[in-house]
């Protein structure tokens, strides 16, 4: 056990290379195979401990899990299952953790759940713990998840740094959100945040992802830190922490800006699979940089135009799409891209075909409500979807009747032209001082009639903490503002949340408000 432990540790702090090299090497020396051999022999005679750290170190090591050591070694533990003191379960359940299931682990991971529903008030090692999550995994009874929560919780004082890191991939190896917990591992992480190598940065935001745990200032400690230290971080591990970012919506508007001086400056390390990341994160986020924006685009499309030989159909509508949704029309892409299409070289299997036929729509879309020559129609043909609201419109439309007096003072569910949609639509005179009847603004139209389009969005359109619209919405207000409308983003949870009177006064100050007939700023395509 000795000699398969020490293995073990030499093993593991070698790198991917050296340990396919030096696996090579152990499995072909002679003294290896009378070891095996030996602990095959005597696996029912071992003590507890050298049984369980010899199976740890024998599947680490990676002999095959269908041989008949594992297996017996396997067998061995279930036989002796009850012997087993906490520090051997634990062992045991990170051994577990990363075995496939067959029967014969399959029925020592049941028995080693019913043990630990007994002896789970005895447990107060929080790694010991730890371990036991990993094991148990997102298949454990809701009632043991919850007996492993309050176990975690009674010892959460002496929580650790390295402790914290576990506990958050163990919850999510479990797939239960203890926001008790989490919140435990979130001050801990972010007190100690300069001690964490950059691998484990990732590692917290994908578990936060996996948990769907939303906490603006842990991810604001990790991202300040990265921006703090981006010269010690190569590109692609900061494209890492950014794509990890944008899975989560949240947007670390600094390390973007630095992320985009060092784009510009030396653009080579973009290759194909780098540049769309960088698409897809600046997209989705709706980030177009505060300086030297046009130079950054230009740069984007440029390495675009290079990947050009090698993309694939799907990946180049992508990149376009990507762009498009920030304003910017990559003019040689657009043209190969609608090249293909006019060949029917765009059509794919129907998992992706009807993702991608919207991709195309919003490209066409950007192409034509984005480009320089577009002017604002003086009339926009558009139809009343339904005289229903959803019920998560429900307040907001009560809240209109009563401000305005009646439901023939606005418009609900209108449909535009490109397949757009809007939840209600109010008109004012051209001093913004008066709310006018549709009725009567459709049977003498008149173009300076204000237009404004109320869109209710969730909080997932919106990038994490703040009232930036996400790329999709984005795009659709600077759209609709291109079509005549001044647009009002309203997040629909937090209007929920509102009394009746406050939804009255809320909609009351967005209505008669500056702000609410100022156009947005410059966008990118405006120069393009």
């Amino acid at each position: 056990t000795n000699s398969l432990t020490m293995a073990w540790r030499l093993f593991k702090n070698l790198s991917e290379e050296q340990q396919r090299y030096e696996k090579q090497l152990i499995f072909e020396h002679p003294a290896f195979v009378k070891l095996c051999q030996q602990l095959l022999r005597d696996a029912r005679r071992m003590t507890r401990g050298d049984l369980v750290f010899s199976l740890h170190a024998v599947v680490h090591l990676g002999v095959p899990q269908n041989t008949l050591l594992v297996q017996t070694l396997v067998r061995v533990c279930q036989e002796k299952l009850n012997q087993l003191d906490n520090r051997c379960l634990s062992v045991l359940a990170t051994t577990l953790a990363g075995m496939d299931k067959d029967k014969n682990v399959s029925a020592l991971q049941a028995g080693l759940q019913l043990l630990v529903e007994q002896r789970i008030s005895s447990i107060r090692d929080i790694f010991i713990l730890q371990n036991l999550m990993k094991c148990l995994g997102k298949d454990a009874p809701a009632f043991l998840k919850k007996k492993l929560e309050m176990a975690v919780l009674r010892e959460i004082d002496g929580l650790t740094f390295p402790n914290a890191l576990r506990m958050l991939l163990a919850l999510a190896a479990m797939n239960y959100c203890s926001i008790p917990i989490l919140n435990a591992c979130s001050k801990k992480i972010q007190e100690n945040i300069h001690d964490a190598p950059f691998r484990q940065l990732i590692v917290v935001l994908e578990a936060c992802h996996t948990l769907q745990y939303r906490n603006v200032k842990l991810f604001s400690a990790l991202a300040d830190y990265v921006n703090s230290t981006a010269y010690l971080w190569d590109k692609r591990q900061i494209i890492l922490f950014l794509s990890a970012c944008e899975t989560l919506g949240f947007q670390p508007r600094e390390l973007l800006d630095i992320f985009t001086e060092k784009v510009t400056e030396d653009p080579e390390f973009l290759n194909l699979k780098n540049l769309l990341t960088v698409l897809r994160v600046y997209s989705r986020l709706n980030y177009v940089p505060r300086v030297q924006k046009h130079l950054f685009f230009e740069t984007l499309h440029s390495c675009l135009n290079k990947c050009l030989p090698q993309i694939s159909n799907t990946e180049l509508l992508k990149a376009v799409y990507s762009l498009g949704i920030l304003g910017y029309l990559p003019h040689h892409a657009l043209d190969v891209l609608l090249q293909k299409d006019s060949k029917d070289e765009l059509v794919l299997s129907d998992d992706l075909k009807d993702q991608n036929a919207v991709m195309l729509r919003c490209v066409k879309t950007c192409m034509e409500l984005d480009s320089p020559s577009f002017t604002k129609p003086a009339f926009v043909l558009t139809e009343d979807l339904s005289s229903l609201v959803s019920l998560n419109l429900r307040k907001a439309q009560e809240a209109l009747i009563e401000l305005l007096g009646g439901k023939n003072m606005f418009r609900q569910n209108v449909r535009l032209p490109y397949k757009y949609h809007i939840d209600f639509e109010i008109r004012m005179d051209s001093d913004r001082k008066k709310v006018l009847p549709i009725a009567a603004t459709d049977d003498h139209p008149d173009s300076r009639v204000q237009r404004l389009a109320f869109l209710f969005a969730p909080m997932s359109a919106f990038c994490l903490g703040t009232t930036h619209p996400q790329g999709k919405l984005a795009m659709k207000k600077r759209h609709l503002s291109k079509l005549g409308y001044h647009v009002i983003l309203i997040q629909n949870k937090k209007f929920q949340e509102m009394t009746n009177e406050d939804a009255v006064e809320f909609l009351k100050g967005k209505i008669y408000s500056e702000d609410a007939f100022s156009f947005p700023g410059a966008t990118v395509q405006d120069n393009n």
